[in-house]
């Protein structure tokens, strides 16, 4: 084979990119295109850790039900039947791989609690969970002598011939535009925080696959959900750091400037409600008291806090914190994206031979606001799915005729006026599309991304402005659909429709180019127009 040929390409190097190309691993020539280095992705920034039904007191329908509550009736039920049933199994898995999970004094796997959950399910490895998971996964990758990784390699479209993805175009480190084919292509890119200002994703989450995805002409869906993880590192100067929801589940406090509990009387489930709940009432605190809030953990243990949370308690150190000791200002920031692309139980797009798992793909799992440590169950669980999938369509489908195609993308050397920058776009969809929406902020800020979708429309890909585009697109696709929804419901906050309203909305929108469905919760992961 050439050196961009393969049967089997990935996007993306987190678990769920990792997991298909392990499922993978025999069946073919797999290349593996990451933007950054192999593990600067979101699954080594995951602290919390990956919940799954395997303690004595729980069962996957348990999971399965706090799932679903904490969605807010938008779950897709077999989707979430497959997250939790399946789940135990490939934690097992890791943990035969050589997860190193934490144990307790008799040697059983020591479960955590975190916000929504009704028992302790959440396995954890300290506070790094992520970075153990990366660990386990990139060794098992190295065993397999047909998996390439191209490190510093940004996907920047997908090629489509005769309705098919037959591969992706991608600038390399020297910013040169290449050409991969493949029989299967998977998007894995993470997620997209950094559209906006404030965020606890790392620099690389610009969404680039729902805006590849998009622009290819498949659907995507429910866009008007993005989490605000409600405890952010909130100091001045320094990167908004994730505190995990795992501080609270051991016992950490929310309190205010006068110390008061005030979540107690905010919402029934007080500190460990749901993320959404947590954050809008965190923000509307902050507006009431025209204070702080910060978290405490004055009621722990100190020794007993810096062995369980090694990596938070040096990243307040250096904020010139005590996590034991001190009050820590916190605020909410951008931190998940429930919608992505529209796919099916086995990751299939409604593009022939593409394929996405993980944070980019929306199969309907998480609702309207995805449940703690459930992200990286989705990318081990859905990650091997879609590997399963690209095996049969591979099979099935044959290879695809490789007829030559041009180095670049045909698109033209300079934008049609003058673009924004990365930190104006930032700004504006954290003022108007943020944690509190409505129709007058949400119609200004969509007039102006379509002004600027404009000036970029056609512009050659450089890194740089391949991230600017990305961003741009999925601030309009977010803005559009949040403003299309005329209510509110989980992680979306219409202040104008402030009420959940069942009879219009239980159902899910997807989108694609000059089209908007709507689709009713059922059954069916599959979509049904």
């Amino acid at each position: 084979m050439g050196d961009f040929e393969c049967d089997f390409l990935i996007i993306g190097s987190g678990i769920a990119a990792l997991r298909a190309a392990i499922e993978l691993g025999d069946d073919g020539q797999i290349l593996v295109l990451t933007k950054g280095g192999a593990e600067q992705g979101s699954t080594a920034y995951a602290q919390g850790g990956i919940a799954a039904a395997v303690g004595d007191a729980d069962t996957a329908a348990l999971h399965a039900e706090d799932t679903m509550a904490a969605g807010d009736g938008l779950c897709r039920v077999d989707a979430v039947r497959v997250l939790c049933e399946r789940g135990p199994r490939y934690v097992r898995e890791l943990i035969g791989w050589g997860a190193r999970f934490e144990r307790g004094p008799d040697g059983a796997i020591a479960l955590a609690r975190e916000g929504a959950h009704a028992v302790r399910r959440v396995l954890h490895s300290h506070d790094a969970t992520g970075r153990e998971l990366c660990r386990v996964l990139w060794g098992r990758v190295k065993g397999y002598p047909r998996i390439r990784v191209l490190e510093h390699a940004m996907a920047v479209d997908v090629i489509v011939e005769d309705n098919r993805c037959v591969g992706a175009r991608f600038v390399d480190s020297s910013e040169r535009q290449q050409v991969v084919r493949a029989s299967a292509t998977l998007l894995a890119t993470g997620g997209a925080g950094q559209v906006y200002k404030e965020t606890t994703n790392p620099p690389v989450a610009t969404g680039d696959g729902v805006a590849i995805a998009y622009r290819a002409g498949a659907r995507v869906a429910d866009m008007e959900f993005v989490q605000f993880h409600p405890t952010a590192l909130n100091i001045e100067g320094f990167p908004r750091f994730l505190l995990s929801e795992a501080l609270r589940g051991e016992g950490a406090a929310l309190v205010n400037d006068a110390g008061e509990h005030f979540m107690a009387r905010v919402d029934p489930d007080g500190d460990l409600a749901p993320r959404d709940r947590v954050a809008r009432g965190i923000a509307r605190e902050v507006l009431r008291t025209e204070g702080r809030v910060y978290l405490t953990l004055e009621t722990l243990d100190p020794a007993f806090v810096y062995e369980r949370f090694p990596i938070i308690s040096e990243a307040c150190r250096q904020a010139g914190l005590d996590l034991a000791r001190d009050r820590i200002p916190v605020g909410p920031a951008a931190h998940y994206i429930m919608g992505g692309v529209d796919v099916d139980l086995n990751g299939l797009t409604s593009i022939p031979g593409l394929f996405a798992a993980g944070e980019v793909a929306c199969s309907g799992v998480h609702g309207a606001n995805r449940l703690a440590s459930n992200s990286l169950l989705e990318g081990l669980v859905f990650g091997a799915a879609a590997g399963e999938s690209m095996r049969r369509w591979a099979t099935s489908e044959g290879r695809p005729v490789m007829s030559s195609s041009p180095r670049a993308s045909g698109r033209t050397s300079e934008p049609r006026a003058p673009a924004p920058s990365e930190s104006t776009v930032r700004d504006l969809m954290w003022r108007d599309v943020g944690l509190f929406r409505d129709g007058a902020s949400l119609t200004r800020a969509l007039e102006t991304l379509d002004e600027w979708a404009v000036a970029l429309d056609g512009a050659a890909y450089d890194s740089a402005s391949a991230r600017l585009a990305s961003i741009v697109t999925v601030g309009r696709l977010i803005a559009r659909a949040a403003l299309r929804r005329e209510e509110s419901r989980g992680a979306h906050f219409r202040t104008d429709f402030p009420e959940r309203n069942d009879v219009d909305w239980t159902r899910h929108v997807t989108e694609s180019k000059g089209r908007v469905t709507g689709t009713d919760v059922g059954e069916t992961g599959k979509v049904r127009h």
